[in-house]
């Protein structure tokens, strides 16, 4: 335990201390419960997401396993730019996904079969999932990076600063106390002594 100074001074710094940390306190755990459900949804849009992809991704194998051909349609397109914004959550800064681009290869729709244009936009779709799936994972990184540096300030509260402040103001108080009791006997003593001088004097005079 630190040492600390028993003095009226130091007893009312502990005093606005501990006032400070109960107050900064509620905002921490609010905070905290916020990053909670915050995290539950981005997980929740994540699965989502992924599960479209899915769908969008069987539709696909779909129509290639009805025609029984394989033409590289990924071949014909890439995504060329992931556009994104900053958004706020809790007080973090987190990316979200405005839009994305494509760079498309042309292609002669006469050597290939009809169903090309379908799973291009297919692919399209997809690669945009990709996308959103990945800024997701990027702000529930970092959500989950600020709920654990808020959960350790919120124990860092609760469990030692608080209860050491505490603690110092219950010392203080007790050694002042002990002070101020000595001080009050100490006084009687002395005047007790003075009455009995004075009553001995007096006797000598008489």
């Amino acid at each position: 335990m630190a040492k600390i100074r028993l003095t009226k001074n130091e007893l009312k710094k502990q005093k606005d201390a501990l006032k400070r940390f109960n107050q900064y306190l509620p905002t921490l755990i609010l905070k905290k419960q916020q990053l909670q459900v915050e995290r539950l949804k981005v997980h929740k849009l994540i699965d989502q997401t992924k599960q479209k992809k899915a769908y969008v991704k069987a539709e696909v194998y779909k129509w290639v396993d009805v025609f029984n051909e394989r033409v590289g349609v990924e071949d014909l397109l890439t995504l060329s730019k992931v556009k994104t914004s900053c958004g706020n959550i809790a007080g973090i800064d987190i990316p979200v996904l405005e839009g994305v681009e494509f760079a498309e290869k042309k292609y002669d729709p006469e050597k290939l079969p009809l169903w090309v244009g379908y799973g291009i936009e297919a692919l399209k779709k997809m690669l945009a999932l990709n996308a959103e799936i990945d800024i997701l994972n990027k702000q529930e990184e970092l959500i989950v990076e600020e709920l654990r540096i808020t959960t350790q300030r919120v124990n860092l509260f609760e469990k030692v600063m608080i209860p050491t402040t505490r603690e110092n103001i219950r010392r203080i108080q007790i050694y002042l106390g002990d002070q101020q009791t000595a001080a009050v006997v100490t006084g009687k003593i002395a005047k007790e002594k003075i009455t009995k001088l004075a009553h001995s004097r007096l006797a000598q005079t008489v």
